[in-house]
Formats: C-alpha cells, sequence, structure tokens
C-alpha cells in the first residue's frame, strides 16, 4: 500500500516521483515498464541514435496515414527509466508565451507556468529573468559544435534571417546553437536530474520492468494498479491518488483499458465501462517534420564520432563529436509577415538522416528540416484490441488540415533558400533527399513521402476535454494525468522541458500546496 502510484517513469513520472517523496510522511511508488537506464548509449549524448527499436523503445508506429502517402511513420517512445528523456535529441526549448496562454486554464497560463521552468532548471549560464540556477535539469551550451552546424547558422543569417542566443529568451525569432539537457557533457534525462538524487530515500520504490495494465477502479475511484512482470501478475494499491505519467499514447490507452473511454469501443472489446468518455485519446497532435539531406566529401559528420581521437576528447574533456545531442543548431522562423509568433521551428543535425533515423549513414552528409509548430490537423490513439500488450492504434493525421501543408512547403522553401548560401557550398554537394524541383506540386510530393514525426505528441488526454486544470480525470476520484497528453494544445517548441514544467506543478497541485507566484523573476535551488 502506498499514498501515490505514479505509472510511467518518464520525463514527468521521475518529477513527480522525486518531488512527491520529498514529504518523510507519504510512500510513493513509481512504476515503469522498461528497465534502468545503464546503457552507456543513454548516457553518452550521440549514442541516442542506437537506441532505437531497442528494448529501450516502445517501437511504436502510426497506422497509415491518409495525407502522407498512407505510409506508417515511426513514432520512437522511451521504455526505460526517463523514458523519452533518455533517448531524445536533448533540445531544451519552452515554446512560446501565446501557446500556453491559448490553453485557457486556469493556473496554466505563461507567466503562472514559468516559475515552474525556473524551479526544474540549473542553467549553466546562471539564474536571470529567463532562466532558473541550482534546480534537478542541468541545461548547457553545446559542446560539440560541428563545423556544419556553424555553417547552417550562417547560411541562415545569410539567408536574411537574424541571430538568436537564447531561444528561451525575450524572442523566439532567429538562429544559433540550441541549449541541451546535458551536465558536463553528459544527458541528463530526468531519470538522471530527479530520480537518482532522490532514489535512496525509504519513502520510495521504484517497480521496474512491470508494464501496467490497468487502473483499478472501484466504482469511480482509482485505488491502485495492476500490471505484469513478465508471467507475474503485480497489484500495487494507492491509499490517495494513482496518477498517470506514460505519455501521449500510452497514458489514454490504460485509461481505456480501465474503463474509462468511448463506451461504444469499449463495450466493442468487451471492456466494462467506468466513464463514458469519448474525448479520451482524441485531440492527439505531433508536429510534422520534413529532411533535407546532402552528401558531401568533407570528413566532419558524425560519422566520425568513433574514431580514436574523438573518443579520447570524449574521455577526458566530455566534448567533441560524441558529446553531439544531434540536432546542434536551428531557428525559428515566421513564414509570412503578421503572424504573432514562429511557425516554423528548424534543426540541422551533422549526419546523413534517413529513414526516419532507422537507416544507417552511409555518406558524410547534412540534413536538416523544420517542423510545422502550430498544426491544426488532429489525430487519435485508440485501443487496437483489449489485450494490454497489443499497441495502440496510432494515426496522427498529418496535414489533414490544408493549412499544414501549406506551412510546410513555405518550410521547404525556406530550407532550400538556406541550402543555396555560400556558407554552406562546401556541405551541400549531392542532394541526397530534396524535392524534384522548387514547384509548389514537387514539394507537396516531397512532404507527403518524406514527413516524419517530430517525436513531440501531445494533447491526447487534454485539460478541458480529458481532465480539468488540477489534470483530475473527470468522472473519477483519486485519478490524474500529468505529462505532455494533457496539453490542450501543442507548444511551439520542444515538448520535454515543458513536460518537466508541467510536473513540476502536478506535483504541487497533488500536495495541495500554493502555486509559485508569476512575480518571480529567477528561482534557485529548491
Amino acid at each position: 500500500m502506498y499514498d501515490y502510484v505514479i505509472v510511467g517513469g518518464g520525463s514527468a513520472g521521475c518529477v513527480l516521483a522525486a518531488r512527491l517523496s520529498e514529504d518523510p510522511d507519504v510512500k510513493v511508488c513509481l512504476i515503469e515498464a522498461g528497465l534502468t537506464d545503464a546503457s552507456p548509449n543513454i548516457h553518452v549524448p550521440a549514442g541516442a541514435a542506437k537506441l532505437f527499436r531497442t528494448r529501450h523503445d516502445w517501437d511504436y508506429d502510426s497506422h497509415h496515414e491518409p495525407f502522407c502517402a498512407d505510409r506508417r511513420i515511426y513514432l520512437p517512445r522511451g521504455r526505460v527509466l526517463g523514458g523519452t528523456s533518455s533517448i531524445n535529441g536533448m533540445i531544451y526549448t519552452r515554446g512560446h508565451r501565446q501557446d500556453y496562454d491559448s490553453w485557457e486554464q486556469p493556473g496554466w497560463s505563461y507567466d503562472e507556468l514559468h516559475p515552474y521552468f525556473l524551479r526544474a532548471e540549473d542553467n549553466e549560464r546562471g539564474a536571470s529573468a529567463h532562466h532558473g540556477a541550482g534546480g534537478p535539469l542541468a541545461v548547457s551550451d553545446n559542446r560539440s559544435r560541428n563545423p556544419m552546424s556553424d555553417a547552417f547558422i550562417a547560411a541562415a543569417i545569410e539567408a536574411g534571417y537574424s541571430a538568436n542566443d537564447d531561444f528561451n529568451g525575450p524572442e523566439q525569432d532567429g538562429f544559433a546553437y540550441y541549449q541541451v539537457t546535458q551536465r558536463d557533457g553528459m544527458r541528463c534525462s530526468s531519470a538522471v536530474a530527479y530520480l537518482r538524487p532522490a532514489v535512496e530515500r525509504p519513502n520510495l520504490t521504484v517497480e521496474t520492468g512491470v508494464q501496467v495494465v490497468r487502473v483499478v477502479m472501484e466504482g469511480a475511484r482509482a485505488t491502485g494498479i495492476v500490471g505484469w512482470r513478465g508471467d507475474d501478475t503485480v497489484t500495487i494499491r494507492a491509499e490517495r491518488e494513482v496518477v498517470l505519467t506514460a505519455g501521449a499514447y500510452n497514458s489514454p490507452q490504460l485509461l481505456m483499458l480501465s474503463g474509462i473511454g468511448p463506451a461504444d469501443l469499449l463495450t466493442a472489446l468487451g471492456i466494462p465501462v467506468v466513464v463514458d468518455q469519448p474525448l479520451v485519446g482524441q485531440n492527439l497532435q505531433d508536429h510534422p517534420q520534413f529532411w533535407l539531406v546532402y552528401g558531401h566529401n568533407q570528413p566532419v559528420s558524425l560519422l566520425v564520432a568513433g574514431e580514436e581521437r574523438y573518443q579520447r576528447q570524449f574521455a577526458e574533456h566530455h566534448s567533441g563529436p560524441l558529446s553531439s545531442n544531434g540536432p546542434e543548431a536551428g531557428g525559428f522562423v515566421r513564414s509570412r509577415p503578421g503572424l504573432p509568433a514562429p511557425d516554423l521551428q528548424f534543426v540541422s543535425l551533422p549526419v546523413m538522416y534517413v529513414d526516419g533515423g532507422l537507416g544507417a549513414p552511409s555518406q558524410h552528409a547534412l540534413s536538416f528540416g523544420a517542423y510545422v509548430l502550430q498544426p491544426r490537423s488532429r489525430g487519435s490513439v485508440t485501443l487496437a484490441s483489449d489485450d494490454p500488450t497489443a499497441k495502440p492504434r496510432i494515426t496522427h493525421n498529418y496535414y489533414a488540415d490544408e493549412a499544414d501543408l501549406r506551412t510546410a512547403v513555405d518550410g521547404v522553401r525556406v530550407a532550400l533558400d538556406i541550402a543555396r548560401q555560400r556558407a554552406l557550398t562546401p556541405y551541400t554537394e549531392r542532394p541526397v533527399s530534396v524535392p524534384a524541383s522548387d514547384s509548389e506540386a514537387d514539394i507537396r510530393d516531397f512532404l507527403r513521402r518524406n514527413t516524419q514525426s517530430s517525436y513531440h505528441a501531445a494533447g491526447s488526454c487534454a485539460m478541458g476535454m480529458v481532465t480539468d486544470a488540477e489534470l483530475r480525470v473527470l468522472g473519477t476520484e483519486g485519478l490524474r494525468v500529468a505529462d505532455a497528453s494533457v496539453m490542450p494544445r501543442l507548444i511551439s517548441g520542444n515538448t520535454n522541458a515543458p513536460t518537466i514544467a508541467i510536473a513540476e506543478k502536478a506535483a504541487d497541485l497533488v500536495r495541495g500546496l500554493a502555486p509559485l507566484s508569476p512575480d518571480l523573476s529567477a528561482v534557485t535551488s529548491h
């Protein structure tokens, strides 16, 4: 018996476990389907490329995407302590102020959430009005500094865009290196940042290798979970609350397996209906992303990372190619005048990126492209079976709304313009994956056949639809969701930092603490 049972030891779950167990009078259990984060490929930043479709990945694919040439698109998700923060590209961005204000949920405006970003953060640049210092999550400047990343930034400035040394500062627009969630050149996942310092507390239990198959509901109240560890059934009871932090695909799946979801679907699958909630799994969002790839003869891509000199550099200084987060540089662009905020985010990767990250690089290359930041298209997560081990049916519906495709076309044109700049001449010798021409038809065809996920799934248990503003699942007691799935609208940037901030605030909501004051300008160690 525990006071709180947290399902999912990822970006949000590690935060909740650490914060709730700060109170020695409560007992907390964190449950993770995967194993511990012991693999060196997790902690050496450039090793992330080797984690896809391994035991550390849920290895999901979308269903056939009707507006993307009917392709199934690879959707990696971390199945390990730290969750996707243990396998992601480590970019630290928060999105735009208007994203949070547009949620129109009490307590979740940008000004109200900003103190939680600061509380989480330990930025090596120090505390300021826009950054925290002394928090659990290390945020650092990039230590790789690949010459192709330098050239990409220079080419964007040659193309007329501004420089911006802080995408989380006063303005989002412009190009630069991204800050990353690393400490001393090593990955700083939520497991490293939050769980590792807390794991020895006697009131915190971490269960790994347990796949939760349903929340135990007694009437409308959540009283625990049932899970499977191999062939054994595990039952864990919660005296106060069950909190789902399993992510935008698995949290709605677990709700439906527990009888909370669309009654017609649950009845058809033979799952007893506890709460008829047709919006569970709906409102799914992601940033559709395209990549342009150019081959060249300069021996500077991440293919050289395994060379002895670079292994020695990393061992001695934790810098160089092995410290690369992958998408080292990029920027934010408004595709047309008059927009209130950027609608495209660019990323540049100093290696050949093919087949959604699943293909092996065959030559030195530069890859760069953009996300559509405010997609209007909506998808869904539904059950394909009542068997909890069956993967959920995921459809993102990328480009279902014509406006998203229009923005992506604009993004390709910006990318092609950057590619033509003098600074990139040494690295754009051979087009490997680019549109057949710059015509509208060819760009649209390229996008439909080459768009990938940005791995930023959100919105499938949204506040105001599935939960209230305190993240309590509507129609239930003792049950909350606290991960990226609660975002009513996807934020304009990478989702890891916002998910951690959501979990920081969720911890205060669960504990009944007063919210941090939005008047705070900087926060040190909490």
